[in-house]
């Protein structure tokens, strides 16, 4: 393989200037030198196959020089190295370099069922809902010269599609201002829903620009937390990014809020590879359960942020995690406005208080054996701060954010919550309660999956809405109950439109039912 492209890579020379091959041989036979002498680390490291393409931009000359991107690409390839990649490295990469690298990589990768990533720090720009990493050469003058001088994230997907990957990641530390016209290009990157088997991280909220770093940091400030989340145990990809955003927010004071799309089947980590799926017992569950709601009991009152941010570095993908982010978005509103999705959708940011007093509900429920109506009824709010939401006078107590704390059944702590504080296809969010009355206690659990968005027809109109997966299981003194859910959420006010609902107890079944929203009047 080296030989080979050794051989190509001379060929190359001869063709292009001498500027031009010097920089690919360079970048591109470092990576693959790198690539072929493994560490003891990369021997060691889990059976599965990972390639990673890094590129750092730096030499743009002028404004648009960013010292810290070439700084940040060398210490994410000795880094991954570590973990076990195979990396093909540019440093300053011209558009044909770039493209060269990333042919490499791919012909790496195909057929072998592998991991395949993207690292790019550098200038990055969008055009026409497309996003584009910026080469040292290109020289941008008219719209037209954006898609012909740079490269398209999209071409690495396809790249890596056409590998047969079995997971892709893509990380953009590619959001800095950019010294070119502003009028060829919008500010930032595009927001992008994660294709299936792909993460996708954002150095910053879509349509905002990254910081670069200062002179005391020899990397950028995103780059500078991911380096640090990557050696520890344990790094469970999600995990990683989300406390990542944390410390970058925190970090920024807001300046800069990091981003990601996320549409993957497996659990995987950076240290150990993909997790085998191996049923939780019921009590190291309930453990872990317990474990978390005693840290959150102990902060839920606390009017204090940093209470909130730092039970989520704890707990990244725990039961209660949405409703801690919820919690802390309410205390310190995210200083960073989103761009709008390309299809439109208006998406309620997190919060945001989805009730206000005299706000009400209209629904109906249908028996899914009989297909006919069985109920119709109204909630209307009676009450609401922003902690606690009273409908009909308390018949029903919720939270802001539409989880369930209080109904005929029983007292939940923390919510039934179905509803996370954020929403975007391919995400997933975990949910645990305890449901206590007259009859006992009982625990129940949910995962939820974001599978795509729907048009529903209404009574309300056509109403476009992320169609939501729940699977779930309560125990208690009558047993076992499983629970099969489909939601629909309607993001613009970032509730539930209609639910679907399948429960078998001790394996008979016990409900089939539909509630459907039917009516919605909001307070002025």
């Amino acid at each position: 393989m080296l030989n080979q492209n050794s051989t190509r890579l001379s060929r190359l020379a001869q063709q292009w200037p001498v500027r031009h091959a010097a920089r690919l041989l360079q970048g591109l036979s470092a990576g693959l030198l790198a690539c072929a002498a493994l560490s003891p680390s990369l021997a060691q490291a889990p059976g599965d196959v990972r390639v990673a393409l890094v590129i750092g931009n730096a030499a743009y000359g002028g404004a648009g020089e960013l010292p810290n991107a070439a700084n940040d690409a060398q210490a994410m390839s000795d880094a991954l190295r570590v973990l076990g990649f195979s990396v093909v490295q540019v440093r300053d990469g011209s558009r044909v370099q770039m493209g060269q690298a990333l042919a490499t990589v791919r012909d790496m990768l195909k057929g072998k069922q592998a991991i395949g990533m993207l690292y790019y720090a550098g200038h990055g720009l969008q055009f026409d809902w497309r996003n584009f990493m910026v080469p040292v050469d290109a020289r941008l003058k008219k719209a037209a010269d954006i898609p012909a001088q740079t490269m398209d994230i999209s071409s690495v997907l396809d790249a890596f599609k056409q590998a047969g990957n079995r997971m892709n990641i893509v990380v953009l530390d590619a959001c800095r201002d950019n010294p070119f016209d502003n009028q060829l290009a919008t500010k930032g990157l595009a927001p992008v829903d994660a294709p299936p088997g792909t993460f996708m991280a954002f150095a910053t909220t879509a349509g905002n620009v990254a910081e670069d770093g200062d002179a005391k940091s020899a990397n950028g400030l995103y780059t500078q937390f991911l380096l640090q989340e990557l050696k520890k145990p344990a790094a469970r990809l999600e995990d990683v990014f989300k406390r990542v955003k944390l410390q970058v927010r925190q970090q920024s004071k807001g300046r800069q809020i990091p981003s990601d799309s996320s549409n993957l089947d497996e659990e995987f980590s950076f240290d150990k590879g993909f997790a085998k799926a191996v049923p939780e017992s019921d009590a190291l569950r309930l453990e872990r359960y317990n474990t978390e709601k005693r840290e959150w009991d102990s902060i839920k009152e606390s009017l204090n942020v940093a209470d909130f941010f730092a039970f989520l570095q704890r707990y990244p993908n725990g039961f209660i995690t949405e409703i801690a982010q919820f919690r802390a978005d309410q205390l310190q509103r995210p200083g960073l406005l989103a761009q709008g999705r390309r299809d439109g959708l208006q998406v309620l940011a997190s919060g945001v208080n989805r009730f206000k007093l005299g706000d009400s509900f209209g629904y109906e429920v249908v028996d899914g054996f009989r297909d006919a109506i069985t109920e119709r009824y109204t909630n209307k709010v009676t009450a609401a701060d922003d902690r606690r939401v009273e409908i009909n006078h308390g018949e029903f107590v919720f939270d802001q954010m539409g989880g369930l704390l209080k109904n005929r059944f029983g007292d939940k702590s923390p919510a039934i919550l179905q509803v996370p504080a954020d929403i975007e296809i391919g995400k997933k969010w975990r949910s645990a309660f305890t449901n206590t009355n007259s009859n006992g206690v009982s625990n129940n659990y949910y995962d939820f999956k974001v599978l795509g968005i729907d048009e529903l027809d209404t009574p309300m109109g056509k109403i476009r809405a992320f169609k939501v997966q729940a699977n779930g299981e309560a125990t208690g003194r009558y047993g076992r109950t499983v629970m099969t859910n489909t939601l629909w959420i309607d993001p613009s006010i970032m509730l539930i439109v209609r639910n679907d609902r399948h429960f078998r107890e001790n394996g008979k079944v016990v409900e089939n039912s539909s509630t459907r929203m039917v009516a919605i009047n909001r307070a002025p």
